[in-house]
């Protein structure tokens, strides 16, 4: 689904993600991290596409709701298995998006 709801400003947090052979639970937690996400403070919104490389763009309103996001101790959690299993190549970027169009049919 194609977040467009959303109003500039706001940050853009892009997970692009290469998996390992083994993930195993992978699939699961990334549901409970979405979850999880949903509820905290500042999170307005997810976009998810996987191929030979994974992206996903959460939506957030502050670099402070993403830094408390960040620190959250289950995603810390995740991350860690996220390293020793399940990637083998990740990158994060935290951009803000202060203008934004799109089209719809």
């Amino acid at each position: 689904m194609i977040e467009d709801s959303l109003t500039p400003p706001y940050y853009a947090v892009v997970f692009s993600t290469v998996l390992s052979d083994d993930i195993e639970g992978y699939a699961e937690m990334a549901e409970k991290m979405e979850i999880l996400a949903k509820q905290q403070e500042g999170y307005l919104g997810i976009e998810s596409a996987r191929a030979e490389i994974g992206i996903t763009v959460s939506y957030w309103k502050s670099l402070e709701a993403i830094t408390v996001w960040k620190n959250n101790i289950e995603h810390t959690e995740a991350r860690e298995i996220g390293r020793e299993k399940w990637y083998k190549k990740y990158r994060l970027r935290i951009c803000k998006v202060e203008r934004e169009y799109g089209f719809e049919q």
